[in-house]
């Protein structure tokens, strides 16, 4: 049986790829990614060549058959994601599951750590991070009133996930359902050309996305206060 690699990659600027990264790149047989346009891009950037195989959230089981008679071969593969670390908030987490109970729980998978949005927000957030929870991308539509409502019920620091199409929704909601005191760090574009960083209240970070349309594109992190 060969070995499940999980590879952390930049989510924005390619100098905060690690070493041992690039090396376990260049090393295994295959590699599997959501989205293979993003992957080879990496690739070719660090002049590496290796097959690509696509696995994203509905993919069909003959995929994952696939992917797991490489392994049965003895061959190593890596499994990346489009930015960041595979399996948080992403279809690795399924993948990593079906084939563990393919090999009865017998699969070598070894971690390879690096970048994380969540973390990254967190550790300039300024907010306690000895306990926190997160709370990965809310709901589209169903359930959705349901997730900001058990988000303002929260103890703990509160990190989630937002995308460009519906952070002005997500504030709305924040600043309907959170009480006065609670404080906001909204991060977008973290390590991009366009990063930023905006403090306050929902009403007020409201205020900074809606006065330019630009301040809304994007991939975003929302951490709540205690």
């Amino acid at each position: 049986m060969g070995i499940l690699y999980i590879v952390a990659t930049p989510l924005g600027n390619l100098d905060d790829i690690t070493l041992r990264a690039l090396t376990t790149l260049k090393s295994v047989d295959v590699v599997l990614c959501e989205d293979t346009r993003n992957t080879v891009k990496l690739l070719n950037h660090f002049k590496i060549q290796k097959p690509l195989v696509s696995y994203f959230q509905h993919s069909k089981l003959s995929k994952i058959d696939y992917i797991f008679g490489e392994l049965s071969q003895g061959k190593n593969l890596t499994l990346v994601t489009d930015a960041g670390t595979p399996g948080i908030s992403d279809p690795g987490g399924k993948l990593i599951e079906q084939l563990l109970a393919l090999a009865a729980g017998e699969l070598r998978i070894i971690p390879i750590p690096g970048p994380n949005a969540a973390v990254a927000a967190l550790s300039i957030s300024g907010f306690p991070a000895d306990k926190f929870v997160f709370w990965g991308f809310p709901p589209h539509k169903k359930g959705r009133e349901k997730y900001f409502k058990e988000i303002a019920e929260q103890k703990e620091t509160v990190v989630f996930y937002e995308s460009t199409h519906r952070i002005i929704k997500a504030l709305e909601q924040l600043e309907k359902n959170l009480p006065r005191a609670k404080r906001l760090v909204v991060c977008r574009e973290l390590t991009k050309m366009f990063e930023s960083v905006n403090r306050g209240t929902p009403g007020k970070i409201l205020e900074v996305l809606k006065s330019d349309a630009n301040n809304q594109k994007g991939e975003f992190v929302v951490i709540i206060s205690k």
